[in-house]
């Protein structure tokens, strides 16, 4: 099977010691000590991650798979491994069991953009803070309340254009993700070989 970059996550042993919102502000500050802070665009996802410690061989074989992200010029699927199901339902253990695929779709939009409802799931489904989900085909947002029936506020906003009737996926979801650029650090012990990988990477939108 060829190696596939894009899913490089679903077998990087490891984990992410930071994914949030990395805000996009223009912030300045009066005479008189107020602060006005300004949007410049909707905040992006942002992460860090780290492996275990690896053994020569195989730090060299990790090596040579991240060079297939070129440094940042090819995307990647990204999300928290501790986030792959809803906290709710580790390892898929949802209320139907099997008869539920994890997808469904927004039910509704706030006029704020800020809180949806969620349709096409199971009765009594429970979103928990924390969660995360995809709308589309790579928008990821997280939820910030408790809620089983009608809408829960998120972040970020829906981005432009999502609408009532968009799919919305809480398993697996994911953005896609660049590296920053010269952020992979492979350092190895000298007397060992031994040694672990780490890298940053931000969400990436067409």
């Amino acid at each position: 099977m060829a190696f596939d970059a894009l899913n490089i996550l679903a077998s990087f042993p490891g984990w992410a010691t930071d994914f949030d919102l990395m805000y996009r502000q223009e912030q300045s500050r009066t005479a008189g000590g107020k602060t006005y802070v300004k949007d410049m665009g909707s905040p992006l996802w942002a992460g860090s991650w780290i492996s275990k410690t690896f053994s020569p061989n195989v730090l060299d074989a990790w090596r040579a798979r991240l060079k297939a992200l070129e440094n940042g010029m090819v995307e990647f699927r990204a999300i928290p491994t501790s986030r792959y199901y809803p906290i709710a339902y580790p390892n898929g253990s949802w209320p139907t069991g099997s008869a539920f695929s994890g997808l469904g779709t927004v039910g509704t939009v706030n006029a704020n953009r800020k809180a949806v409802s969620a349709a096409g799931f199971p009765v009594g489904y429970h979103h928990s803070v924390g969660d995360y989900f995809q709308v589309g085909s790579g928008d990821l947002h997280q939820i910030l309340e408790d809620a089983t029936t009608g809408q829960f506020e998120i972040r970020p906003h829906l981005w432009p254009g999502v609408a009532a009737g968009a799919a919305l996926k809480v398993l697996k979801p994911y953005c896609l993700m660049t590296i920053v650029p010269n952020s992979i650090s492979s350092q190895s012990d000298p007397n060992t070989g031994r040694g672990k990988i780490s890298f940053q990477a931000v969400e990436s939108r067409s």
